[in-house]
């Protein structure tokens, strides 16, 4: 079956290490079930695991891909939810200290099929197509936690959103608006800043601008960065809601004494549960809210989709198709 799936790592040149061919199908073991692919989404964490991250040698050949939607055996529409769990960890399944993504321990969504336990697959809404559901597991799943399970904040709230390009930030973006949040949104590029307006955004800045007013939570993917304007931009007992550091882990000062004196809250979010993927697909179902799809092409051209997410030459979702 055709595939995307690393062989050897390459940690300063990802897209060298990215093959694109053949791969032997999978096999279905008990409790477990096949899905035959009709959308994957394209995700950072496939260029994090290009490089080596969260992957060992041993592992390898590794497909790559969280995401996906597709057919099952018995003829079902159905949506992957990407965490892979203990099953026998009762909860929220964020928080089971065995958990990893497809393309971290079992092959990865970017291929004709993928295998998941049965528990992780849940009905398509006719709603939403194979591309846009592909879009929701990871990025929009993301997005859909920080805002609405730890941000604690109500509807009129205000929003700063670092970023305006990526799966995640514009999916603050929609989801925020669509949930009556005052959205801002910076990015150092015009034409982002521009269409994160035409998405929903109330306000956008270049990124690192002085704000006219200080906001109720920061929604932050970027990281060092970022991470300074982001604490400075807070009101007095404001939260940061932390999901990602693309520009790198360690900020060069971390201001811990304005965190401590303004009685900051700083709230790490990872992924979603299955249950909040269920309502995030009613959410889009009843607000008619579809994530953001910049580019849909099919897996052989692979290539060019990570290119452009590795250069940041995207708005939204890059969704690769199978037949």
């Amino acid at each position: 079956m055709l595939a995307a799936y690393v062989s050897a790592f390459a940690p300063d040149d990802p897209l060298t290490a990215l093959q694109v061919g053949q791969r032997p199908e999978p096999k279905v073991p008990h409790g477990w079930a096949r899905v035959r692919v009709k959308a994957a989404s394209l995700n950072h964490h496939d260029l994090w695991s290009l490089r080596g991250v969260g992957l060992a040698a041993e592992q390898l050949p590794m497909i790559l891909g969280c995401d996906a939607a597709g057919i099952d055996d018995a003829g079902h529409e159905v949506l992957v939810h990407a965490i892979i769990g203990d099953p026998n960890f009762r909860g929220d399944e964020t928080m089971d200290p065995r958990r990893s993504l497809l393309s971290e321990r079992f092959q990865g969504a970017l291929a004709d099929e993928v295998v998941v336990p049965e528990r992780n697959l849940i009905p398509k809404p006719a709603a939403l197509s194979f591309e846009e559901a592909a879009c929701l597991p990871t990025a929009w799943l993301t997005a859909y936690r920080m805002l609405f399970t730890q941000s604690g904040l109500a509807p009129g709230s205000t929003v700063l959103v670092q970023g305006a390009g990526g799966g995640v930030s514009t999916a603050l973006i929609v989801l925020g608006r669509a949930a009556g949040y005052r959205i801002w949104v910076t990015s150092r590029d015009a034409a982002k800043r521009e269409r994160a307006v035409e998405l929903g955004a109330d306000e956008v800045f270049e990124s690192g601008a002085r704000l006219p007013e200080r906001v109720d939570a920061v929604m932050e993917t970027v990281g060092a960065a970022t991470w300074q304007h982001s604490v400075r931009s807070l009101k007095q007992g404001g939260t940061i809601v932390i999901s990602g550091a693309t520009s790198g882990p360690n900020p060069k000062a971390t201001e811990l004494n304005r965190i401590f004196f303004l009685q900051l809250r700083v709230i790490g979010s990872t992924m979603g549960t299955r249950s909040e993927l269920e309502r995030l697909m009613r959410f889009c179902e009843q607000t008619g809210v579809r994530p953001v799809i910049d580019s849909v092409m099919p897996l052989e051209d692979a290539r060019e989709g990570f290119g452009r997410m590795a250069h940041g030459d995207l708005i939204g979702k890059i969704v690769f198709t199978r037949p």
